[in-house]
């Protein structure tokens, strides 16, 4: 399928930027300069994948610098947007990795983990188009479990002639291969296998035929009863016998380098072949519909066609956002473990330039991957990287810090504000949580006079009082329930009034 053709068939058109700000506005709160950037990264990218092959191939994408403090909602935003286009998306923090030749990660094993998640993305997507079949098929395998053949008894499956290993005395070759093995294909057995089926198929009589025939009813009745029980829940704590296919077990190559892919991918590839076998278990039925259906959704699917799309959405949709950028960036005089700093910082350099990496799914291009970059720069600053990675990064946004306001509204505004959250996990416990708006109003003040007084974490801050104020109703939920509990400023006040008063807050919070 043509790239222009999968974006018409994503049907991406709506995701125009001021949409894909309200989209953002739901979980996010402020930063409106952010996310417009990010707005008009994604809408060039759906623009592009509209183009004719040769102009489309010239236009890069224009990365992106946010530069903030903690907290402010920069991995949201970026986690979202991907989200929201359907985007492969990595998440890693620049700190992981180290300069070629030093103990570390290799820089060229974020695309490597991009892939990888492109492709669980794809085989998801593609398992869920086909889950109806497949549980159609785990359900007349569980049948077959209850009630094998239409006879009563077990229909067995002609068995695959086993190869024969016969030693071979001589080889025309000199040296090591003049002794090898060849792997002997058994015309007898299956002459003999043929001349069974052969007998099988004779003519059975008029009487012979009937009695067959009034056994497959009554088969076919039994069954459809048992398909009934099935749907119907009754028979989920029945035990049934299941081959489960064991995973080949592989060596660790993630502490040897970037080098060892192609060994990885060599193994991968003999082990795919070989396979781990298969292991019999007995299982309740709820738990092997899952594995039955799981395995069926596998043998409908084609992993050739996964790792093609996959590689296609990778290279042409995918995120990755690095964090904590300025922890690498060299500031002053070059000396010690700043060296290494700069060798991760040109490292990367090729990556986000555009590269082929070799992965296990095939070569991957980073040409047209977005790469979204942040850091809080409280010590460094961009200026501070390299002059070859800043022109890798054209737009750079800055992310205000939040005040009382913004905690306000992210206490209540989001789809998944806090307050919502708390109110829902201990609703589970039958104990209904009311939040006043003077009290919410409370909270918002007293996050913005922590952050002040002590590190500006940002809305982190906020997930740490709201655990202080409901520490003992959580604690006692079990046992109060059920009961309705109102949150006053008087009760914010009592509970976190120690935040307020006492200097030396860090005893009480992060």
């Amino acid at each position: 399928m043509d790239i222009k053709d999968r974006a018409d068939k994503k049907n991406l058109d709506h995701l125009t930027p001021k949409q894909i700000v309200l989209e953002l506005d739901k979980y996010i709160v402020g930063q409106g300069k952010a996310k417009r950037a990010v707005a008009v990264a994604l809408r060039n990218r759906i623009r592009r994948l509209k183009l004719e092959p040769e102009i489309r191939d010239d236009i890069a994408p224009k990365n992106i610098l946010m530069i903030g403090p903690t907290g402010v909602g920069k991995t949201e935003i970026a986690r979202r947007l991907a989200k929201l286009a359907g985007s492969p998306f990595l998440k890693i923090e620049a700190t992981k990795y180290t300069e070629v030749g030093y103990v570390g990660r290799d820089v060229e094993s974020m695309v490597r983990d991009l892939m990888a998640a492109g492709f669980a993305m794809v085989k998801q997507e593609m398992q869920e188009a086909v889950k109806t079949e497949a549980q159609v098929r785990a359900e007349d395998a569980l049948l077959e479990l209850l009630l094998p053949g239409y006879n009563g008894k077990k229909k067995k499956e002609p068995k695959m002639p086993k190869a024969v290993m016969k030693p071979v005395s001589t080889f025309s070759g000199p040296g090591i291969m003049g002794t090898a093995i060849q792997v002997g294909i058994p015309v007898m057995r299956e002459s003999r296998q043929k001349d069974d089926e052969v007998k099988e198929k004779r003519d059975l009589s008029k009487e012979e035929k009937e009695q067959e025939a009034i056994e497959r009813k009554k088969h076919d009745e039994t069954r459809e009863k048992f398909r009934k029980m099935l749907r119907e829940g009754k028979l989920e704590d029945r035990n049934v016998e299941i081959d489960i296919a064991q995973d080949f077990q592989m060596p660790a190559f993630g502490m040897m380098g970037g080098g060892m892919e192609e060994i990885e991918s060599a193994i991968s590839g003999f082990a795919n072949i070989i396979g781990g076998g298969n292991k019999k278990k007995m299982l309740p039925i709820k738990r092997a519909r899952e594995i039955l259906a799981s395995q069926e959704s596998e043998k409908l699917i084609d992993m050739e066609k996964v790792t093609d799309e996959a590689r296609q959405r990778v290279q042409e949709m995918g995120i990755i956002f690095i964090d904590e950028i300025d922890k690498i960036a060299v500031k002053g005089e070059q000396n010690g473990h700043d060296v290494s700093r700069e060798g991760v910082q040109r490292d990367i350099l090729p990556i986000v330039e555009g590269a082929v990496v070799s992965t296990k799914y095939g070569p991957v291009d980073t040409s047209h991957i977005l790469f979204i970059a942040a850091g809080a720069f409280n010590i460094s600053k961009p200026s501070d990287l390299i002059p070859e990675l800043q022109g890798r990064f054209p737009l750079r946004v800055e992310l205000d810090s939040l005040g009382k306001k913004d905690f306000l509204r992210i206490l209540t505004e989001p789809k998944n504000a806090l307050t919502k959250q708390y109110k829902d996990l201990l609703a589970t416990e039958e104990v209904e949580i009311d939040f006043t708006s003077d009290s919410i109003e409370c909270l918002a003040a007293i996050a913005a006079e922590v952050n002040a007084k002590l590190e500006n974490i940002g809305a982190r801050r906020l997930h740490t009082i709201m655990e202080t104020l409901l520490e003992n109703i959580s604690f006692d939920a079990p046992d109060i329930a059920p009961t309705k509990v109102s949150i006053t400023p008087d009760f914010v006040n009592e509970r976190l009034k120690d935040l307020s008063e006492d200097h030396d807050l860090g005893r009480y919070i992060l």
